[in-house]
């Protein structure tokens, strides 16, 4: 029974995870390599509870009871207990497999492995490991409280154990697990992210510019938000890198990244998270 959870990784992705993890019961260790990343996931955690304090979803009592069950930390050896690890790092294979070869020495034969990948081989990530069994991906959405959906990725060793205790620990969070078949980007961004890198290559061709794209989507298809705009909250580093898997992967010219995606990645400007991308928050 999954109890103890560790999530590696203090980014959005990752302190999100912590805070429904830790909301739904299980005590939880938030982990990164340097303390600025830790206290900065933290402090975006007591920033949303504060949120939910002022809409009376959560009490300040329920929060202090909170509170208690999540530590964050450096100091990988206090996964050794942990009966589920969720990595949530930089989305690159050889950093990815790196982590799980070190977590497969400090954690207990026992304990499940789940990546928060949005797009590479769980198969390949698993084979880091002594337990290819017990490896599984877990792709939540941004961002993490709001979001229902979570894919469930078993790879080629992933037992039938695993996926159900995933899809238990997935349902005591709150969330709505898929199980997905392993493939590239598996369902939402195997749609998502070509249909955003469309809208970019439209922006490089001038067909129109960055609002007039996302306006078009949003009174023509109805979309909440528009591709470009999406990008943005995405990551433009992070569609460029899924794209270049998925060109890899598949050697189909309808997956090659848009040239826009390249120069603002060279630019820094990599939407939200650095003030400017396809839009300027600054």
């Amino acid at each position: 029974m999954i109890k103890k959870v560790g999530v590696v990784g203090a980014g959005t992705m990752g302190a999100g995870i912590a805070q429904v993890t830790a909301e739904a019961g299980y005590e939880v260790i938030l982990i990164d390599l340097e303390d600025k990343f830790v206290n900065r996931g933290m402090e975006n955690i007591l920033k949303n509870w504060s949120k939910a304090i002022k809409k009376g979803t959560l009490t300040a009592k329920e929060v202090d009871q909170i509170k208690v069950r999540l530590t964050g930390t450096t100091n990988y050896d206090n996964l050794n207990d942990c009966q589920l690890v969720i990595e949530a790092v930089v989305e690159k294979m050889s950093i990815k497999k790196e982590l799980f070869a070190k977590l497969d020495d400090i954690c207990p034969a026992e304990t499940l492995f789940a990546s928060n990948t949005s797009a590479l081989s769980i198969t390949e990530l698993a084979a880091a490991t002594k337990r290819p069994n017990q490896v599984i991906g877990v792709h939540f959405f941004n961002p993490v409280p709001v979001m229902k959906l979570v894919e469930l990725i078993p790879g080629a060793e992933t037992t039938a154990e695993t996926v159900t205790a995933m899809k238990e620990y997935c349902s005591a969070i709150g969330k709505e697990a898929i199980v997905v078949k392993e493939s590239p980007g598996f369902i939402v961004n195997r749609l998502l992210i070509p249909y955003i890198n469309e809208a970019a290559i439209i922006y490089d061709q001038g067909v129109a510019s960055p609002a007039e794209i996302d306006q078009a989507m949003k009174l023509g298809a109805n979309m909440p938000m528009g591709p470009l705009a999406l990008a943005d909250l995405i990551g433009i580093d992070v569609c460029l890198m899924i794209m270049e898997y998925f060109f890899d992967e598949m050697a189909d010219s309808k997956y090659r990244p848009a040239l826009a995606f390249k120069q603002k990645v060279r630019a820094g400007h990599l939407g939200r998270k650095t003030g400017k991308g396809f839009f300027d928050y600054n």
